[in-house]
């Protein structure tokens, strides 16, 4: 069993019909965290009671309401999860998980995370494969070994605060942002694919068409920065998912878009030039016919 601390926060709006399986997970587990803030953030259903009920029955439960916020976008997530971090400053712990509201995991999830942070000084964020219900099946997410879903990164405390925590960009990419910056500064980020992650809502479209979330893509990976020509072979790798070439044309349309209006880039020129560099060297293995994996 691990020794080490660590804390969990989750932001949570009107997730009164998943929220019940992510508690149900973390107090299941065989290393439960320290403290587990749990933000809601301004749900108008029964999500703040079922927080409540779960705080009563377990102390390392702590709820927060935040009334004031009305909006839902990813910028309103940041902003809950950077409240519930702010509760736990005064905590000694060594790592911090950021856990979706609508996720389940095995038992002994984060007593295997935890261990291989552990393991290896150098990892700054790791996590588990998420796998999404498509029908009745489950099928995994197409993430790199090297790229965890935002559902559950799991930080070493060190490298949070190094990279200032999640940006908040309304338009998604939280996640992406955060795994750049820590590889910009050194940092490993590792996703292990034998510790699986149940998502019980469909990541890729949530409530919108599948060419509106294709759209929001490209513009979102505009603001992080990515190289034209690596978002240009990304888009063109992509045509074989549904909806086919319309996805990926969405997705090349909405970077375009962001480009012509002069989006401001979410991350400083340093880390954009890093991201570039990164995504560069990764074309041109692939022209000479190697792989090597990454975001």
């Amino acid at each position: 069993m691990p020794e080490t601390k660590y804390v969990l926060i989750t932001p949570a709006k009107n997730e009164q019909t998943m929220i019940g399986r992510t508690i149900q997970a973390v107090v299941s587990q065989t290393f439960r965290p320290k403290k587990w803030v749990i933000v809601d953030d301004g749900s108008t259903d029964r999500t703040r009671d079922i927080i409540a009920d779960a705080a009563h029955q377990h102390s390392f439960i702590l709820p927060i309401y935040n009334t004031a916020n009305k909006g839902a976008n990813f910028g309103s997530k940041v902003a809950a999860f950077k409240m519930g971090y702010e509760v736990l400053k005064s905590e000694s712990y060594e790592f911090v998980g950021n856990v979706d509201a609508d996720v389940s995991f095995g038992p002994d999830y984060y007593e295997q995370v935890i261990r291989r942070l552990q393991a290896d000084a150098s990892l700054g964020i790791a996590g588990g494969l998420v796998y999404e219900l498509t029908g009745r099946d489950w099928h995994p997410q197409r993430n790199s070994v090297t790229s965890v879903a935002g559902a559950v990164q799991c930080f070493r405390r060190e490298c949070y605060e190094a990279i200032g925590g999640y940006i908040p960009i309304t338009t998604g990419g939280i996640d992406a942002a955060a795994e750049i910056m820590a590889r910009a500064q050194g940092w490993t980020v590792r996703m292990f694919s034998e510790l699986p992650v149940f998502h019980h809502r469909r990541v890729a479209t949530g409530r919108s068409t599948v060419l509106s979330t294709r759209f929001v893509e490209g513009t979102t990976n505009y603001r992080l920065g990515y190289h034209p020509l690596f978002q240009l072979g990304s888009s063109m790798s992509r045509c074989i998912d549904r909806p086919w070439l319309l996805g990926s044309l969405a997705t090349l349309l909405g970077y375009s878009w962001a480009w012509l209006r002069g989006c401001r880039l979410a991350m400083s020129v340093e880390t954009v030039r890093y991201l570039r560099a990164e995504q560069m060297t990764r074309m041109g293995l692939c022209f000479r016919g190697r792989t090597r994996e990454g975001r």
